[in-house]
């Protein structure tokens, strides 16, 4: 009994908040529409961090996608959200985080039929780290850094190995033509 309950916070169509859910309740079949985040970590030399979703994941288990992704707490700020997301899933510590697709908004049924529904602004951020890093196993079963123009080339030959969101992400211009968002 002592687990805490994450809660997300709801949305109506035009995005203003009207309720928070349980997060373990929320993802069905009819997923409401309600508010989360990406992130797309990059490194000194400019890669990409990707990430591939652990096996145990509710939705797309094992897919390749972003660097990490959350769901922003009541009262809790995009990027208290993302520092507490990245030291969660990738137990690291990130700066320079900036919007790159502030009205990023997405839907998307998975193979099990569980639906994602979400605004979900995407944002990079700069890991500073050196040193493999050590990602929770709960969250992340594999990762690699990776040019953005390679990246690309991947989900445009494949998309079907990464997430609809990295997908959509990537059409609408995430990585600013294979540059660093400045």
């Amino acid at each position: 009994m002592g687990q805490n309950i994450e809660l997300v916070r709801l949305l109506d169509e035009n995005g203003s908040e009207i309720g928070t859910a349980d997060k373990a309740l929320v993802h069905t079949a009819e997923t409401p529409l309600h508010l989360a985040f990406s992130c797309h970590v990059f490194d000194a030399e400019g890669r990409t961090l990707l990430t591939r979703r652990a096996l145990s994941k509710l939705t797309w288990p094992g897919v390749w996608t972003n660097s990490l992704c959350g769901h922003p707490a009541p009262g809790e700020t995009f990027e208290e959200a993302i520092v507490r997301r990245a030291e969660t899933e990738l137990n690291i510590k990130l700066s320079a985080i900036k919007p790159a697709l502030p009205g990023f908004r997405y839907r998307a049924t998975d193979a099990s039929g569980i639906v994602e529904n979400e605004v979900c602004p995407v944002f990079t951020a700069v890991y500073a780290g050196s040193g493999e890093i050590s990602p929770n196993p709960q969250e992340v079963c594999d990762l690699a850094w990776a040019d953005v123009v390679d990246v690309e080339e991947a989900v445009a030959a494949a998309p079907f190995a990464f997430s609809p969101w990295l997908v959509q992400q990537l059409a609408e211009g995430v990585y600013t033509g294979g540059r660093l968002p400045a």
